[in-house]
Parts: structure tokens; C-alpha cells; sequence
């Protein structure tokens, strides 16, 4: 097949992509290579995918209409993974209007293309963000969306104009609604890799309410065979959107406790911020029932085995040193 991939450098992005190229696929990759965390990282993550000859790299700002006419010249696309956004709940404090430019009109960018080439199959990252806070769990698909932050808003944004793209012009959109994703060449603005490096370079890594939130951690390994699974899998409505998630919340203190028993001088300091609890929900815990109906046989991942992988690998990549 011949897949397209946006955010090609970003974490989930470049995971599949390394996956898919193994699998004998063509990819081409899309990146503006953004500096919201470290480009070296990104970079990093590139060239282990540049050494497959069916990888073809462009690097692209998919807010402007140059790039549409670029993506124009690509023929016959089978399959798009549209995983470029900008991240992150902190961010949307200082820098709101980003998630307008990258979220939501490169988005309506990307659309307009794949109105052109109905037989494309659209697979979108959304976010668990757009449910915020709620009284009924595990979240469903069906929920009533209540986002509590810019970044929340953009994805339901999302949601809403692939609803609408899928029924007036027939395309077939997948949306992903992702949970909180962590593994190997994660991302270091994230809490597993943001505490251990805080601590690697002796600096005071604050934990906001005292790590009472929970969120339904999920590993990349589980999210890839899913994510695989998908493209082959036959879905009959013309949109569809699943809870991409492990069903498993799990407390951030717990988390924290169980990093620091790779190295007990780990340490942080706790601090409620009014600001942040404005804008940060308590609580994730995902209903993954919808998409292990389609699965069927599906095992995810043991939480500590994956997280000690994680670990594992961060410290002997020293990635530390290049965040």
C-alpha cells in the first residue's frame, strides 16, 4: 500500500511508520519538524526511517496552501494517518492561537485533499481530551463531549468537520480518540520521561495536586498492533470513531512511585496550581469495548512490563542528553 503519514516525527507517527516500512508498505512521511520539544529527538526518529528505501520524507507546513498543491501531485494514496498537531494541555496557555493554525486549518487542508481522492481511507488522531471532566466511567464513544481546554476544543473541532466531510462527500474517516500513550521514543514533554529526566538533570520536577489525577495509560506497542489491525479491517460506516485505550486508569503517584523504584533519589515536589486544574481533567479512564469488538483477540500489555521497558530504554538511549 501507499501510505501517507503526517507528523512523521512526532512519537505515534513515527512508531507506525517504522512498523508499516517493515511490513514492505510505502510511506511518505510529512513534518514541519516544530520545536514545541526537541527537534534532535525528531530528527533522531527520522533517520532510523530514512534507512528504508520505500520512506520518502518532505518536510511541510500543512497550514498553507503550498502544501496542498504538493500533496496534489501524490497519485493514488490507499491509506492517510493524520497525526500532526500541536500537543499538549500546558501549551494551550501561551501559545492558543497555535492550536488554531495547526489543529484545526491544516486539518480543513488535509480534508479538501482527501475530498479530491474518495477512495482514500482517512484515519484522523483525536483526543480523550474532548470528553474533560465527567461523572460516568469508563467513557464511552457516545458521551456527551465536555473539553475544559483549547486543546480539547480543537480535536472536537476535528470530530465535528470529519462528521461532516464523511457525509456530504461519502469518504471513509476513522477517528482515533487517544488516550495517554507512553513507550519507547515517547514523547519528553510527557510525565514518565518529563520526571526522569527532571531528576537526571538535578532539577525540581513539580507534580501538580499531588499526582491525584488518573489517566488510562496506554503502550505504543498495543496502540500499534490496533492501529495495523484497522488498516485492513473492513468497517461499514462511512465514520466511525474509537477510544484508542488500555481501560485501565491508573493514579499519577503510583506511576511516580513505581519510576522511582529504578532509582530511589528520585524526588519531586508537589504544588496545586489553580490554573492548571482549570484546564487539566482528574480523571481518563477509557471504554475500549467498541474496538476489541472489531479486534476480537486482543491482549494489551502489562502495565509494569511496559512502563520498565520504557524505562529501560530511556536511560541506555541516554535521551536525557538530547532532550
Amino acid at each position: 500500500m501507499k501510505i501517507l503519514i503526517t507528523g512523521v516525527a512526532g512519537f505515534i507517527g513515527f512508531r507506525l511508520a517504522e512498523k508499516l516500512l517493515k511490513k514492505g508498505h510505502f510511506v511518505i512521511g510529512l513534518d514541519n519538524l516544530n520545536n514545541y520539544y526537541s527537534v534532535k529527538l525528531k530528527i533522531e526518529r527520522l533517520k532510523i526511517l530514512e534507512d528504508y528505501k520505500l520512506f520518502n520524507f518532505k518536510k511541510i507546513n500543512l497550514n498553507n496552501k503550498q502544501s496542498i498543491n504538493y500533496l496534489k501531485k501524490i497519485k493514488k494514496i490507499d491509506v492517510i494517518y493524520h497525526f500532526a498537531a500541536q500537543a499538549g494541555v500546558r501549551y494551550t496557555l501561551s501559545n492558543p492561537e497555535k492550536y488554531f493554525n495547526d489543529n484545526i486549518i491544516s486539518f480543513i487542508n488535509l480534508l479538501e485533499l482527501v475530498k479530491l481522492n474518495k477512495k482514500t481511507k482517512f484515519f484522523f488522531a483525536s483526543s480523550s481530551s474532548v470528553y474533560g471532566d465527567q461523572k460516568i466511567f469508563p467513557l464511552n464513544e457516545n458521551l456527551k463531549l465536555n473539553e475544559k481546554n483549547i486543546y480539547g476544543f480543537s480535536k472536537k473541532i476535528n470530530e465535528i468537520m470529519c462528521e461532516s466531510y464523511s457525509r456530504i462527500y461519502k469518504i471513509k474517516i476513522i477517528g482515533l480518540r487517544f488516550f495517554t500513550v507512553f513507550g519507547e521514543w515517547g514523547r519528553p514533554d510527557m510525565l514518565i520521561f518529563k520526571y526522569i529526566k527532571s531528576n537526571l538533570d538535578k532539577k525540581i520536577f513539580i507534580l501538580n495536586s499531588n499526582g491525584q489525577h488518573f489517566r488510562d495509560f496506554t503502550y505504543i506497542d498495543d496502540v500499534l498492533s490496533i492501529l495495523e489491525k484497522l488498516l485492513y479491517l473492513k468497517i461499514k460506516k462511512n465514520y466511525d470513531i474509537f477510544n484508542i485505550c488500555s481501560n485501565k486508569p491508573i493514579k499519577i503517584l503510583d506511576v511516580i512511585k513505581k519510576i522511582n523504584k529504578w532509582n530511589n533519589t528520585f524526588k519531586f515536589k508537589s504544588k496545586n496550581s489553580k490554573i492548571l486544574n482549570k484546564i487539566e481533567v482528574k480523571k481518563t479512564h477509557g471504554d475500549n469495548r467498541k474496538i476489541l469488538k472489531l479486534l476480537k483477540k486482543f491482549k494489551y500489555t502489562n502495565f509494569d512490563k511496559a512502563l520498565n521497558n520504557t524505562i529501560k530504554w530511556y536511560l541506555d538511549k541516554k535521551i536525557n542528553k538530547i532532550t
